[in-house]
């Protein structure tokens, strides 16, 4: 008899993220707000929460990250605006993201890492299994990992984590698993974890991208967790005993995901990005592909 696991309804969201790798463009503007193509990089995340059935999100903010919360609120004055143009279709996407989801906020007083960030959203989750989105990687939303995570974590209960491999040159950057198999492609035991190994030492070249669906029993061991990395709560480290004693909170599983993940972290990536999405855009692509076909002809 299969055994039975809460069904997960919460999302949460950390963005209290100082953006220092985008200044001066981030000095006043929340890097989440920063437009991949024509809507903020948060909204393509809110998005993924939903889609993947979770409408109940809390983001975790910090100071000058009100238009967040603008942005998902409603804007009475431009909507009303529009309805006097009788622009229906600008109207429809401002009010799409005041629709998508029920939003909750919650301030992260000081930035002691992702692990602290996730406790912070203790409280609001209670006792159930949530998922945690970061905001800097985008997933294709023809690419459902979200639902994938969510199915073997009712199946299997415990933590499930995104992995995604990496050149192994490139490990040091990521929170990297060592694993066993299961006998399903997609699916690993994860038996360990570390935080941004030297290639050497990696255990494997499996690198934790930003999606994790976790038990609760994480926020216990995060506050029992001491800094590390960085001088920062690391949600890995949390993540290593969960998957070192099953006692605490069932197994750690992973899904190594080989679709479409958009970086918007890194300048260059966040770039790539807009290009991607854009040429696969119906209304942009293919005007934008021609241009793009010149330019780079040009260029070369």
């Amino acid at each position: 008899m299969t055994e039975s696991h809460p069904t997960i309804t919460k999302a949460v969201i950390p963005a209290a993220g100082l953006g220092t790798r985008f200044l001066p463009a981030t000095k006043a503007t929340p890097k989440e707000m920063l437009p991949v193509v024509d809507k903020p990089a948060i909204q393509y995340v809110v998005e993924e929460a939903v889609a993947a059935g979770l409408s109940d999100v809390l983001m975790v903010t910090g100071r000058n990250k009100r238009p967040l919360e603008d942005h998902f609120d409603r804007n009475y004055e431009l909507e009303e605006a529009l309805v006097r143009k009788g622009d229906q279709n600008r109207l429809a996407k401002v009010q799409e993201s005041s629709d998508l989801a029920t939003m909750h906020y919650v301030r992260q007083g000081d930035p002691k890492g992702l692990g602290h960030a996730v406790l912070c959203a203790a409280p609001h989750v209670g006792n159930e299994p949530f998922a945690v989105l970061l905001g800097d990687d985008l997933i294709d939303a023809r690419d459902p990992l979200l639902q994938r995570m969510v199915e073997i974590q009712a199946r299997e209960g415990g933590s499930v984590i995104a992995l995604m491999e990496v050149d192994p040159a490139q490990i040091n950057m990521y929170g990297c698993a060592a694993v066993e198999g299961t006998g399903e492609g997609d699916v690993v035991k994860v038996t360990g974890l570390v935080e941004k190994p030297e290639p050497a030492d990696a255990p494997s070249n499996l690198a934790i991208i930003g999606r994790y669906v976790l038990d609760p029993a994480v926020f216990d061991v995060l506050r029992k967790t001491d800094p590390g990395r960085g001088g920062e709560i690391q949600l890995t480290d949390a993540l290593q005993q969960l998957a070192a004693d099953e006692k605490i909170g069932g197994p750690v599983h992973g899904v190594v995901f080989k679709g479409r993940r958009y970086d918007t972290g890194d300048r260059g990536d966040y770039l790539r990005a807009i290009v991607r999405l854009a040429c696969e855009r119906e209304d942009l692509g293919p005007e934008f592909r021609t241009w793009l076909r010149s330019y780079v002809t040009e260029e070369m």
